[in-house]
């Protein structure tokens, strides 16, 4: 397995577990009334880059003093699942599922950029149309890798565990989509949630695969 394909695995993770961790401190910033809530405020609520009522009526009075540190980070998260969808090539025999697997994880990536750089309070519109792409093809991604991995020794026991999470991501954003759920918020986490968590795996098993040098380069 080509070096490159490892560096791609450590990009997936980093991007993940760095977006988890922004979140994370972008909540315990928040100044809001009341205060911010998992299930019923929006993902994007903490990008909101102005304090003030917003038309959200689970939040009417948003504030997000951080917010710039949430759009950094989803705009990071992005790029590195562009960037390793690109470098994990070899790291899937399927060329056709493989290829176009990869691909849907870069085109999920730019909406992920998509989102940081149009928050919600400043391009709404284009904002709603660049989160549908993050959750919806990044959900259908998983589905098309998980037929990759199906017909590889490398990724033994990943498959199922893929497709699980693409599927649940798919029926959780046509339910967003629908507006059947009990808050906002949390079904948008349970679409991101299977999403950031697969990045790790996979990132973790792609880290976990022997690597080789280029032909005419000796290892050190």
């Amino acid at each position: 397995m080509p070096r490159a394909v490892r560096h791609g695995g450590v990009l997936w993770l980093v991007g993940s577990l760095q977006f988890v961790l922004a979140m994370v401190v972008v909540q315990l910033a928040w100044t809001g009334h009341p205060g911010y809530s998992l299930v019923n405020n929006y993902i994007s609520d903490l990008g909101n880059t102005q304090c003030g009522p917003w038309p959200n009526a689970n939040s009417p009075d948003l504030c997000s003093p951080a917010h710039d540190v949430f759009n950094a980070s989803v705009i990071v998260l992005g790029l590195l699942a562009i960037v390793g969808a690109v470098l994990v090539r070899a790291g899937f025999t399927s060329r056709r599922a493989g290829f176009v697997g990869r691909n849907l994880v870069a085109v999920a990536g730019l909406g992920a950029v998509g989102v940081g750089i149009f928050p919600e309070n400043v391009a709404l519109t284009i904002h709603e149309i660049v989160s549908a792409d993050a959750f919806l093809v990044g959900s259908l991604a998983l589905v098309v890798l998980a037929l990759a991995m199906f017909s590889d020794v490398r990724w033994a026991g990943l498959g199922a565990y893929t497709l699980f999470s693409g599927i649940l991501g798919l029926v959780a954003t046509f339910l967003f989509l629908a507006g059947v759920y009990p808050g906002p918020g949390g079904m948008e986490r349970l679409i991101v949630a299977p999403l950031l968590l697969w990045l790790v795996v996979a990132g973790l098993r792609l880290l976990r695969l022997p690597t080789y040098a280029p032909r005419g380069v000796l290892a050190p």
